[in-house]
């Protein structure tokens, strides 16, 4: 495995045959576009093939699958581009295996909306291990605010990605309601009620656990909101559903401010069969430009985090985008522009920008100017994601969870693919 770094008068051609690898390769692995020129300090993730297999006549990817002695989930992986199609073409070359081992097996989460774009869906569930839903509510009545979610869970079965639930106190205007929470925690006949529905939901479409993600509890709220995920282990526990509780990320008990103290590490860590560290957003929408997920504010969080959680419990928060600033940042009026990752490298394209990258939050980014406005955009690529898991197994977490999976990063998955194996728990 190689990371090039894309050079004045580069093209995916001159690359490919450097390293002697298939341009289409190089395409796939990274979510290039053919008429799109690569941009200078961009960077591309080179894969080796070790062993390959030319597709006969009649094969399928069950049949090929088993002659070489690798899944098929495995097989799509080192072929991201078979999670389209069922159909293979006889004399066709599929990767079977690539030339740097395994680290080693990893859980991996999906966070994604109903709305979700079927294609960039199916290229990312054969590398979870979960697909979490995003996201139930509640009635002050106990009742579920239901989402469209059947059609993701079928797909995600498919791939073998058990879909996992998600209740919230997200309200309509797409905001965390710190009353609706305060309600649910302390009224222990609502939250059974609650959590009857939850068990109920979770039976009849299939899912397989429950993703907790409540932001912004009054602190005043913190021992109820413990009581609360102790309760729902309690009652789904005995069906043979875990539970997951997604933490603010915090470097310190101690920590003060409305999205953490009401996340107690110690207790929601013994609570929780799993947890998911929220690491990422230090760069927001109205905050000053900066990385979404800068490596050293994330590893004083994990730092933190296994202090208090055995490690086995936690997995690693991963965002999939970056953000467009308009300059000059002026706090208070300032906001910035969610974009992908694949998205942030056509806006440098499409200007003629140069990508850099900043050693110490070890992320990209770039400057360019539209319409007499200058911009500048923080962003993941394959360097950035790399640092990440090299973080996450430095500290030996249980893997991690992409918030969120909306939009494609091809080489972030052909990456996972070639380092990790996968776990499938369906």
């Amino acid at each position: 495995m190689v990371i090039h770094i894309v050079q004045p008068g580069e093209t995916v051609f001159s690359i490919a045959a450097q390293y002697g690898t298939s341009p289409a390769r190089l395409i796939g692995d990274n979510g290039l576009q053919i008429s799109q020129s690569l941009v200078v300090g961009q960077a591309l993730l080179v894969l080796f093939p070790a062993e390959v297999y030319t597709v006969q006549p009649g094969d399928t990817i069950e049949s090929v699958a088993r002659a070489v002695g690798i899944t098929p989930i495995e097989l799509i992986q080192n072929n991201p581009y078979l999670a389209d199609t069922q159909t293979l073409m006889a004399g066709e070359t599929l990767v079977v295996r690539f030339t740097d081992p395994k680290r080693r097996a990893v859980y991996i989460t999906g966070y994604a909306y109903p709305s979700i774009n079927r294609n960039v869906l199916l290229r990312a569930l054969p590398f979870l291990t979960y697909l979490t839903i995003f996201s139930y509510g509640f009635t002050l009545d106990g009742e579920l605010i239901g989402i469209d979610d059947s059609p993701l869970i079928d797909l995600a079965y498919q791939f073998g990605a058990a879909p996992v639930m998600l209740l919230s106190s997200i309200t309509e205007t797409g905001n965390f309601s710190s009353e609706k929470a305060s309600r649910l925690f302390n009224d222990v006949a609502l939250q059974n009620k609650v959590l009857d529905n939850i068990l109920l939901t979770m039976q009849e479409r299939g899912y397989v656990g429950l993703d907790i993600d409540f932001e912004f509890v009054a602190p005043e709220d913190r021992a109820a909101f413990i009581g609360f995920v102790e309760n729902a282990v309690a009652r789904l526990s005995p069906y043979g559903y875990f539970v997951n509780t997604d933490l603010a990320p915090k470097t310190s008990a101690t920590q003060a401010g409305l999205l953490y103290e009401a996340h107690d590490y110690r207790a929601l860590g013994a609570a929780s069969d799993t947890l998911l560290l929220m690491t990422y957003e230090w760069g927001y929408t109205y905050g000053p430009p900066m990385a979404v997920a800068p490596i050293d504010r994330v590893r004083e969080v994990v730092q933190y985090a296994v202090s208090e959680i055995p490690s086995e419990k936690l997995a690693l928060g991963i965002p999939n985008y970056g953000y467009d600033w308009p300059l000059p940042y002026v706090r208070g009026s300032t906001a910035a522009r969610s974009i992908g990752n694949e998205e942030a490298i056509s806006i440098a394209a499409a200007h003629g920008a140069e990508i850099l990258f900043d050693e110490r939050s070890k992320a990209p980014y770039f400057y360019y100017s539209m319409d007499g406005v200058s911009h500048v955009v923080w962003f993941e690529d394959v360097r950035s994601i790399l640092a990440k898991f090299d973080l996450m197994d430095e500290f030996g977490l249980r893997g991690a969870g992409y918030w969120n999976i909306m939009r494609p990063f091809a080489q972030n998955f052909a990456l996972l693919g070639a380092l990790y194996d996968i776990i499938k728990v369906v």
